[in-house]
């Protein structure tokens, strides 16, 4: 991909299941619920967040463990249980007075095709279905949960000389 289309990136957002993790989730015979986070995503967060690109986490399902993760790393901007991201996205940029244009999304599956369609640079992690490799800008080498985070930040702050 271009670097061209990723110099003009001022937010980026992320699915969560099946991105920063591995698809999987799990539950425990009392319903408490529990996912597995890459430590190297976490510092390739913080890493953009510090450069001063705003990132967004916005997920179709509401988890503890990502608020409380997200919390950890810095992300201001997150929009779980999102029945549309487009919405979620849409009030998430209209905050930072930004387009959707210069904003890149991450997803893994179909429920993020009408984001990946709206946003300026669309990601599909390396484990995503194959309808996201044939319409996204960028398939990741990494799979989600495996390091595909830190690929994209990597990518971005390259792109950007920071």
């Amino acid at each position: 991909m271009s670097g061209d289309l990723l110099e003009s990136i001022k937010l980026i957002a992320f699915d969560v299941d099946g991105v920063f993790t591995d698809g999987r989730f799990y539950l425990s015979d009392s319903g408490v619920e529990s996912k597995a986070f890459n430590t190297q995503d976490g510092l390739g967060i913080r890493k953009l967040l510090n450069s001063g690109i705003a990132v967004a986490v916005i997920s179709g399902r509401k988890s503890a463990a990502v608020a409380k993760r997200m919390s950890e790393l810095g992300v201001k901007h997150l929009a779980e249980g999102c029945p549309d991201k487009i919405i979620a996205l849409d009030e998430i940029i209209s905050s930072l007075k930004i387009s959707a244009s210069e904003c890149a999304y991450v997803g893994d599956d179909v429920s993020d095709l009408p984001l990946l369609n709206y946003v300026g640079v669309s990601i599909a992690v390396a484990n995503a279905v194959p309808e996201l490799h044939l319409k996204c800008d960028y398939s990741t080498s990494a799979n989600g949960g495996f390091g595909a985070v830190r690929e994209v930040c990597e990518l971005i702050l390259t792109a950007q000389s920071q």
